[in-house]
């Protein structure tokens, strides 16, 4: 939009990764174990399932990279955007004088390493809700700020 200037962009928390890095570890330790047994049976018993975890944490390490990519989360002095998804595409584009709650959801862990849950609530009951965001409350703030200002425009 003319005029339209970004505020503030918000990404994925790391902590996205930490499944497929279970998953790649539990592979490393099958696969280690593997090598140091002396049973032929014993190889294989250890080996199928660590190439199995290792296929899992491998596609599950894709598809996070790839939403970590292809989404985006950013506030402007006119909008709040949000664009999730590489062939299935969600869009918000919400006007901030159509905003009417933005909302924080952090459980324990999520306080302590710095994710949460966007709820993003419109005019008219639409209600969105945006999983694992990095620093979840300046992304809040800097919504609260903008549309605070865009409400005292003339």
């Amino acid at each position: 939009m003319p005029g339209e200037q970004v505020v503030t962009t918000a990404r994925l928390h790391w902590s996205i990764f930490l499944r497929p890095s279970l998953f790649l570890l539990i592979s490393v330790a099958l696969l280690i174990g593997s090598g140091s047994a002396s049973e032929e049976v014993m190889i294989w018993a250890l080996r199928i399932p660590g190439l199995c975890f290792l296929a899992i944490a491998l596609a599950v390490g894709v598809d996070r990279l790839i939403r970590l990519w292809t989404s985006e989360y950013a506030v402007t002095n006119k909008r709040v955007l949000v664009k999730v998804g590489l062939i299935r595409r969600d869009s918000l584009e919400l006007l901030l004088t159509k905003v009417e709650a933005i909302g924080v959801n952090q459980g324990v862990i999520g306080r302590l390493l710095g994710f949460g849950t966007l709820v993003i609530t419109g005019t008219g009951g639409s209600v969105n809700s945006y999983p694992k965001i990095g620093s979840p409350l300046g992304f809040r703030r800097a919504v609260q700020e903008q549309t605070g200002t865009a409400q005292n425009r003339p």
